[in-house]
């Protein structure tokens, strides 16, 4: 396990003042791999907090450029960015946050032919996309590899978070047995910043385990009543993608 630095107990030393946290949690967050599917919407608050936090590598796989409709809730992004990648764009802006936190940026598009090579040997998978056959392609992966996966969701001014955990929760395809039809929803920006940032704090519960993460839980969040709402989720013994673990 990585030893601190001066830096680094000065950097994160409110973070580590939390119950459970202290230096073996900094530790585990500082020798950590995180792949984050997806650098929009909700990727971009979920790499920013996570880079605040000090996690060791943080994996990026997005194939898309910056567009102008991004901006109103990508935030990792600027004007002047337009036309580029987002992967390289997002490792700019994280390195200048924090320079101790690897960026690995790969502008690539999600395939079921590629999916294990991009998600490797992470410790924790965040969905960060906004259509779920990619989505169902995680999961999978996932599930095979035995890899935590914090799935998020967003539409209108709401959203939804829960904690996949193969072999002890529910998976995605335990929740979702059929596809949603893929189409544009309104986003208010406010809505994946929301999201996100539930997102990374589940990550960082997993990798310091501390708190209590949405095992089970599919929490569901309404912007537009700033009401939150929880649903008690079961796994599904015959479910095609876990139901042999």
């Amino acid at each position: 396990m990585p030893a601190l630095t001066k830096q680094d107990r000065i950097r994160y030393d409110r973070q580590m003042m939390l119950d459970g946290w202290d230096d073996e949690g900094q530790r585990r967050v500082k020798e950590a791999r995180v792949c984050i599917a997806g650098v929009g919407g909700l990727g971009s608050p979920v790499a920013l907090y996570l880079t605040a936090a000090g996690v060791g590598t943080l994996r990026l796989v997005d194939h898309d450029v910056v567009e102008l409709s991004n901006l109103n809730r990508q935030v990792l992004y600027t004007e002047s960015d337009v036309g580029r990648a987002k992967v390289n764009c997002a490792e700019e802006r994280l390195r200048a946050l924090n320079p101790e936190v690897r960026i690995e940026a790969i502008q690539e598009r999600i395939t079921k032919e590629n999916i294990s090579d991009l998600v490797g040997a992470s410790d924790v998978i965040v969905d960060g996309m906004d259509h779920f056959p990619a989505r169902f392609l995680l999961n999978e992966a996932a599930v095979q590899k035995k890899i935590p996966f914090v799935h998020g969701a967003i539409w209108g001014m709401g959203g939804q978070v829960t904690v996949i955990v193969p072999g002890k929760t529910p998976c995605l395809a335990c929740l979702f047995p059929e596809t949603p039809p893929r189409k544009h929803s309104p986003v208010l920006g406010t809505a994946p910043g929301v999201i996100g940032c539930i997102q990374a704090t589940e990550v960082l519960k997993l990798l310091t385990g501390i708190g209590n993460p949405l095992f089970g839980r599919l929490l569901l969040y309404d912007g537009e009543f700033m009401e939150f709402s929880e649903v008690h989720v079961r796994r599904k013994p015959d479910c095609p993608v876990c139901g042999q673990l």
